[in-house]
């Protein structure tokens, strides 16, 4: 039941918000493993704080280092009243492309907020052509194949600005809501980005993008117009975003930041299950784990 569990957490968080370069839909982030998505709506109501953090789906050679993934959250209720919730999570990236994602499934809010549930671990092994999602409660892991994303993929998860695809959807009438917001010229004027130049964070110099999403009056029912706002800061040194802000007055505002980053090598021990966790392939429905 723990390794089920594991899997299905794994998965959506990989779904859920994430890297670090994918665009926010309409009322709520989307990405994979990097600053700033926002959270996301799941089963039952729950959500997830930052899914993304700072592990962007392509592989990125020779761009080396670790650092804590810091998402807060703020919603304001209707009587004045704010919801408040953070998450850390750990992050590495070796010189090979692997990366390793630790966290506590307790910061994951609304999931199971009574339950002492355990850190998992899910590495991403390129080299190898496996991913791990590791359970240190019962030092378990689950093996699973990697597989190499399309060039679409890559392309849109590496670009400095990742609301390109977005924009582009909005464009052809793609985008989620597309049919309600209009398409063609109409609908690119409801999607603006801006160059916000380039900073130093967490000592990398960083590029900077506003994307303002408008959904026009009337199109939700809405009396004025409505902005979903996403702001991003992309290293070209290490190939990600380093800090993100989403904000959607429909549910509040995400911040998600990488900080105390090294640029040191991490352990090659760090991208692999310890000798002692019990190895099981995902496939493998009986729970009966494989050999290494």
């Amino acid at each position: 039941m723990l390794i089920r569990t594991t899997l299905t957490v794994a998965g959506l968080l990989v779904l859920a918000v994430a890297a670090s370069a994918q665009d926010p839909g309409p009322g709520r982030g989307r990405g994979r493993f990097g600053p700033g998505a926002g959270d996301a709506a799941a089963p039952g109501g729950a959500r997830f704080l930052g899914a993304e953090a700072g592990m962007p789906g392509r592989v990125v050679k020779s761009a080396p280092y670790s650092a804590d993934v810091v998402t807060e959250t703020t919603q304001t209720l209707a009587d004045g009243n704010h919801i408040r919730q953070s998450s850390t999570a750990k992050v590495y990236r070796d010189t090979e492309g692997r990366t390793r994602r630790e966290q506590s499934l307790n910061t994951l809010g609304g999931l199971a907020p009574s339950s002492n549930l355990p850190q998992v671990v899910f590495i991403n092994d390129p080299v190898a052509g496996f991913n791990y999602a590791l359970n240190s409660q019962n030092r378990t892991a689950t093996k699973s194949a990697w597989n190499r994303p399309g060039r679409g993929a890559q392309a849109a998860q590496g670009s400095s600005q990742p609301m390109a695809r977005l924009r582009q959807q909005s464009a052809n009438g793609s985008a989620p809501g597309a049919g309600r917001w209009g398409r063609g010229a109409a609908a690119r004027q409801n999607v603006k980005t801006e160059s916000l130049g380039r900073q130093t964070i967490e000592g990398v110099p960083a590029d900077g993008t506003r994307t303002t999403m408008t959904i026009p009056v009337g199109q939700l029912g809405n009396e004025q117009p409505i902005q979903i706002v996403t702001e991003r800061w992309y290293s070209p040194d290490l190939q990600t975003v380093v800090l993100s802000k989403h904000t959607d007055p429909r549910l509040g505002e995400t911040t998600s930041k990488l900080a105390n980053v090294s640029r040191s090598e991490p352990p090659n021990s760090l991208f692999e299950p310890p000798a002692d966790y019990k190895v099981s392939d995902a496939g493998n429905r009986t729970g009966r784990g494989g050999a290494r």
